[in-house]
């Protein structure tokens, strides 16, 4: 498996066919994009972004198009082939490999996992995604996210590790109802017995943890990945440089975390604090 570096993802290869067939259709017709901006109450730049396959071609332009273009049928045809991405175009690789995973320690230095999210909280923070998404993509993301939390239940179970920074646990996205309840959920989680859950406090803090999130797995083939996220960058890679460098600063950061009774403790100070 090769490494993929995400700085710059292709879109989806439906929205690019799509958005390719849509321009041919429309410079054969002699037809400007501000035509089809109009008679789709699109903007011209909207339009180049779909047949640049940037953005999805949206049914109501397809059918605009169709309809203008005098594709009979053929441009509207391509609707059953298109759907949105469930998940940021940067992340498809990743999903796949951990739908696949035997185990996972991730490290989070800002933000609860998204394995371990609430339903109010993952919509809290893809909601006040910026730029921001409309409700039908905020809804289908929540829902993704929620749905890839069924690895809990796998057989035979997945082996996880989370080591969670202190400030996690502080910042109460969406707000001190939703907070509270995402601890308790913690709380829950962490009692799995396939699941270890530990915290990394503010004290304990040494520069390894500092330096970013950061996700190991092994694979099925007992091959294994690390997956780094960050601006601008984001990277999947089987690189054993980067899986060997990444993995001994997940260890040190264990080693100076909280045990896992110690970590339950703390986080439910912070509940009795809220």
């Amino acid at each position: 498996m090769r490494a993929v570096s995400l700085q710059d993802p292709q879109p989806p290869v439906a929205w690019r066919y799509a958005g390719d067939q849509l321009k041919r259709w429309r410079t054969k017709a002699g037809v400007s994009r501000e035509e089809l901006g109009t008679a789709a109450s699109y903007a011209p730049d909207t339009i180049k972004s779909m047949e640049q396959g940037v953005r999805m071609p949206t049914p109501k332009l397809l059918d605009a198009a169709d309809d203008l273009l005098r594709a009979e049928g053929l441009l509207s045809a391509a609707k059953q082939y298109l759907r949105r991405e469930r998940f940021p175009v940067r992340a498809h690789d990743y999903m796949l490999h951990e739908r696949e995973a035997i185990s996972l320690w991730w490290y989070e230095l800002a933000l609860v996992p998204g394995l371990l999210q609430t339903e109010d909280y993952a919509r809290a923070l893809i909601g006040n995604h910026c730029p921001p998404f409309d409700d039908e993509t905020v809804e289908e993301r929540v829902t993704a996210r929620i749905e890839r939390q069924s690895i809990f239940a796998r057989k035979p179970p997945v082996v996880f590790s989370f080591v969670l920074f202190e400030a996690v646990l502080r910042t109460p996205v969406g707000g001190l109802e939703v907070h509270r309840r995402q601890l308790l959920h913690l709380l829950e989680m962490g009692r799995l017995r396939h699941v270890s859950l530990q915290v990394m406090p503010f004290d304990r803090a040494i520069p390894a943890a500092l330096m970013g999130q950061m996700v190991l797995m092994e694979t099925r083939d007992h091959d294994r990945l690390a997956y780094a996220e960050g601006q601008p960058a984001t990277e999947l890679t089987p690189d054993p440089d980067v899986v060997s460098s990444l993995t001994e600063r997940h260890s040190m950061i264990r080693m100076q975390a909280l045990s896992v009774e110690e970590s339950a403790c703390s986080i439910e100070r912070i509940v009795g604090e809220l």
